[in-house]
């Protein structure tokens, strides 16, 4: 199955540049992964605080577009400008499993949604990107597969964010919420897979 993930070259090859400035400048990857970070740890907790009011719902999906771009570049200052270092390793892993964790948060405080549903989704994330980096203990490659990686799952969010702030009823977020769950048993499965 497609993924957003497939459009991850040429997005790169769009911020190319943005990235050889920042090298300039001595910005590290390091840096970049930390602010993508706080950028959506900030954005959970505004959430929160605001009871997922329109406004948090139409800033969420410029705050993962954002992100992704973040994630994207910093990718490409380890790989392209000599940053990659185990400590860039652990922190892209960490910060991307705390960064979905929290702008899945921002959720809970929508009335109407299902709890337990949402709280599945957040688990089965971070499951699956904890195989992801299991399969690369274990083969040497990690693992990348979808359908339902961390694109697809900012996609996902944007998607609903832009949905509710336009006034859908909540139970589009909750039909959302469970095919998410339903493709990242899928994802698992698939990561698992490559694994072995």
């Amino acid at each position: 199955m497609a993924s957003v993930y497939d459009l991850k070259p040429k997005f790169q090859n769009l911020l190319r540049p943005i990235a050889k400035r920042l090298a300039k400048h001595g910005i590290t990857a390091n840096q970049v992964t930390a602010a993508a970070c706080v950028l959506s740890i900030w954005t959970g907790v505004w959430m929160v605080l605001t009871q997922c009011n329109q406004a948090s719902l139409i800033a969420l999906p410029i705050v993962l577009f954002v992100r992704m771009a973040l994630n994207a570049i910093d990718g490409m200052l380890a790989r392209e400008h000599g940053m990659a270092s185990k400590l860039g390793a652990v922190l892209n892993e960490l910060c991307d499993v705390i960064s979905d964790s929290f702008l899945f948060s921002g959720f809970f405080m929508l009335q109407g949604v299902w709890f337990w549903l949402l709280l599945n989704v957040i688990v089965l994330a971070v499951l699956t990107e904890y195989q992801g980096v299991l399969a690369q203990a274990l083969s040497g490659k990690r693992a990348y597969q979808g359908p339902m990686g961390k694109s697809d799952r900012a996609f996902l969010l944007g998607v609903v964010s832009i949905g509710l702030a336009l006034e859908m009823p909540v139970l589009w977020a909750n039909v959302a919420f469970s095919v998410a769950g339903i493709l990242l048993v899928r994802t698992l499965f698939n990561r698992v897979r490559a694994a072995l």
